[in-house]
């Protein structure tokens, strides 16, 4: 397989379409194309943290079977877990790697190499961007420096999505504390709209 060139130019188009979007699900479906399309590899998935189960949970995929996708819970503990600890992780040959949880399905979907790139916001780690491959693939310093740079802007993305959907939320609260019919009381502060607590 023939590996394709990245530029700045690539990185550009895809942070220029990541960073125009405000709906959650449109950022990470343009996340895992944009490295599939740019890398030309097999696959890729985004992976988010579920704390309270230790698991890591499909949010977006490309290039990879519903089969593949549902083999069985993803361990954030189990499944190169160093990834999320101490960053990115090349598998080189998914059946000659104790760190892989599940390497008959990797096999069995076409899958020879996977690279394993945490997701970060504010310093804290909420998921995994995986990257496969269909035939060996020994992945060069700029390949995930690439992958990194999209996960860092993804990350962004995503956190700036939830705060704009918490954002909304408040704002419709806020509407409705102002609405007189809502209102309990009609006695106000100097600040129009916020009723007093007498």
């Amino acid at each position: 397989m023939e590996k394709k060139l990245i530029t700045y130019d690539t990185l550009l188009k895809i942070t220029n379409g990541i960073s125009a979007s405000h709906d959650p699900e449109e950022v990470l479906l343009l996340t895992v194309n944009s490295i599939k399309t740019a890398l030309g590899v097999k696959g890729c998935t985004l992976f988010l943290v579920n704390r309270k189960e230790h698991a890591l949970e499909v949010a977006a995929s490309v290039g990879l079977s519903n089969e593949y996708l549902e083999k069985g819970p993803i361990s954030a503990l189990r499944s190169i877990a160093e990834s999320l600890d101490l960053g990115p992780v090349a598998i080189d040959d998914v059946m000659d790697d104790p760190r892989l949880q599940y390497p008959q399905a990797a096999k069995k979907e076409g899958i020879a190499s996977i690279l394993s790139v945490p997701i970060c916001v504010h310093s804290r780690v909420i998921g995994a961007l995986r990257v496969y491959t269909a035939e060996k693939w020994e992945f060069t310093m700029d390949e995930v420096n690439f992958v990194q740079a999209v996960a860092l802007i993804a990350g962004m993305a995503i956190d700036f999505c939830r705060l704009n959907k918490g954002l909304k939320s408040s704002i419709e609260i806020l509407k409705t504390l102002r609405d007189p019919s809502v209102l309990r009381t009609k006695r106000r502060t100097p600040y129009e709209g916020v009723p007093t607590y007498a």
